[in-house]
């Protein structure tokens, strides 16, 4: 049975508290095993619509989960969804308030798409989200879990927007035509020493694959990707935990840099 308006208004009053507090909360998975995505998915616009209130601006989605490395380390099996606001985004070099925002973050590695047109599911192609993006560019996800000691479910990070936490791009901006998305290799950097190493086919096959299952997927709740949108398309690597006083440098080969720090 779908879990009733007020449940999901709870949970996502719940993880809103979190959020702010830097706390973390039990599986929703554990308190309502019957839980489905929908009632996630639903619980995760409740705690949207908290931190819009806020003043916070939806700037673009994500796809996580999205490779074998990263569903092995979380124990979930298929990709999840989240959104992006102003308040989540970084320049490249700057330094990430880590100990002030988040619990227990975690690096990402991965390719931003920036559209010029919109994508509206289903049936969206591979060929038709090329179409449709202005250019990609080099991307470092803080992801974090509002959900205790990351014992999540597929349902626990959909609520919890897709366990999102801040990011940065980086300077370079490459015509994804011009470079071979599923072969192009990454390369992670941690205090100046490589701790992980991927290629685009990790990330269900290719990211634009991934891009194109996100359209798909959220078309299903009458939502399209919008013209102006950045969309990350899923770590090329496995999750690699960091903390205050760390550095961070990833290069594609092909597309570009992007390097953060950690306060």
């Amino acid at each position: 049975m779908p879990l009733n308006s007020d449940r999901i208004q709870a949970y996502g009053d719940e993880l809103y508290h979190a959020l702010r507090a830097r706390e973390t909360v039990a599986p929703l998975t554990e308190r309502e095993p019957g839980i489905s995505i929908d009632d996630a998915y639903h619980t995760s616009m409740a705690l949207l619509e908290r931190r819009k209130a806020d003043g916070e601006r939806v700037i673009g989605k994500k796809i996580g989960v999205t490779s074998r490395a990263v569903q092995d380390m979380l124990n979930v099996r298929q990709p999840d969804f989240g959104y992006l606001t102003d308040r989540m985004l970084f320049g490249n070099g700057e330094a990430l308030p880590v100990s002030e925002q988040l619990i227990a973050p975690r690096a990402e590695g991965e390719v931003a798409f920036v559209l010029k047109r919109e994508l509206a599911g289903p049936g969206v192609t591979n060929a038709e989200v090329l179409a449709a993006t202005d250019y990609v560019m080099p991307c470092f996800e803080i992801v974090d879990s509002r959900i205790r000691e990351w014992q999540i479910k597929i349902q626990d990070t959909v609520a919890d927007n897709a366990s999102c936490g801040l990011f940065v791009l980086g300077d370079r901006i490459v015509d994804p035509r011009d470079v071979d998305l599923v072969t192009c290799g990454m390369v992670m950097e941690r205090d100046g020493e490589v701790v992980s190493t991927g290629a685009g086919a990790a990330a269900l096959g290719s990211p634009v694959s991934c891009v194109a299952w996100l359209a798909n997927t959220l078309g299903e709740y009458g939502i399209r990707l919008e013209a102006g949108e950045v969309i990350l398309s899923g770590s090329l690597v496995p999750l690699l935990p960091v903390a205050a006083g760390q550095s961070m440098h990833l290069t594609i080969g092909g597309i570009g840099t992007a390097s953060c720090r950690f306060v």
